[in-house]
């Protein structure tokens, strides 16, 4: 009782703060996994060789007879970009507390996001500890796409109203979503396992995933052909039921996105994965993943709650003449 009585003396928040916070909380969510591939292609690493200190003794970066002193600043400055996120994140919950009407879907997403953050900072120092082993830069990396596609729906929950939710498509057709999410899932796991098994490992001395390169991008690439196909089918899907413009727009955003990043995709694997090309893989990966986020939310309405009616005076009986 008492902190709700505290949470309810918080000052409601403005219109539109909670939105514009949800929309920061992407483009950091995004941004950390981006920035981590700089740190990454460039082999910085282990530029921190140690967790949650740079160097053994000190936080920040000081000079270091085996490390370089540009890749303990790229990998230290990734860890600063961090705190911004905690920020973020922070400002998100306390605006959702915030809101008036509180609303409980509303607080678990934006919960979510500081949760997330801290666990990420966690991971984050367990993949310094293993010495960037492979599978646990996959599961940091992998972590970012699902706090990014959370952070999408907290943007949407953001400008939804109190009342009960509304089902813009049929049934059939949100299982169709739910199943290219799905596969779109495993492509971005599998582009993960590209990675691991081709020449950027983010330390010259880190064991790669011992798997063929080309086998593994065979696979991502035939993944990224199903995805395709399930988006074409839902385009028809969408199109049959007459889905609301709003819905056709999200959708058509993405499969404009999923192709350009498939274009990127083929382009970076003949050139030989430069190092630029991977980071910008990266972002196109965090930019598929907002854009099926979104189309996810869109399916669903939430207007205002109805104003409840004022209850009637009970007339009066005539006992006139």
């Amino acid at each position: 009782m008492a902190r709700t009585a505290l949470l309810d003396r918080l000052p409601a928040a403005p219109p539109g703060l909670l939105r514009a916070l949800a929309i920061a909380a992407v483009v950091a969510q995004a941004g950390i996994a981006v920035t981590g591939s700089v740190v990454r292609v460039t082999g910085s690493g282990l530029g921190c060789p140690t967790w949650p200190e740079c160097v053994p003794g000190s936080l920040v970066p000081t000079p270091h007879p085996e490390v370089e002193p540009l890749t303990q600043w790229i990998e230290f400055g990734n860890r600063l970009l961090t705190g911004v996120v905690v920020l973020v994140a922070g400002a998100c919950l306390l605006a959702a507390l915030a809101t008036r009407p509180r609303r409980a879907r509303l607080t678990r997403l934006a919960l979510v996001q500081p949760i997330g953050v801290v666990a990420q900072a966690v991971i984050g120092g367990g993949v310094v500890l293993l010495g960037l082993v492979w599978w646990s830069v996959s599961v940091h990396l992998l972590v970012s796409m699902v706090l990014t596609w959370l952070a999408v729906q907290l943007v949407a929950a953001a400008g939804d109203g109190a009342g009960p939710p509304r089902r813009l498509v049929p049934g059939p057709v949100r299982a169709l979503v739910a199943t290219s999410t799905a596969v779109l899932a495993a492509v971005l796991v599998a582009g993960s396992f590209v990675t691991a098994a081709g020449p950027h490992a983010g330390d010259a001395q880190t064991p790669r995933l011992q798997v063929d390169v080309e086998t593994v991008a065979h696979l991502h690439a035939e993944l990224l052909f199903g995805y395709l196909g399930l988006l074409v089918g839902l385009g028809f899907a969408l199109r049959a039921v007459a889905a609301p413009a709003r819905v056709l727009r999200r959708y058509t955003a993405l499969v404009t996105v999923v192709l350009a990043q498939g274009v990127l995709g083929g382009v970076q694997y003949a050139l030989g994965v430069p190092e630029v090309l991977v980071s910008l893989h990266v972002l196109g990966a965090a930019l598929v993943t907002v854009a099926a986020a979104a189309l996810w939310a869109s399916l669903t309405e939430r207007p205002a709650a109805a104003e409840p009616t004022p209850a009637r005076a009970p007339a009066l009986a005539d006992h006139g003449a």
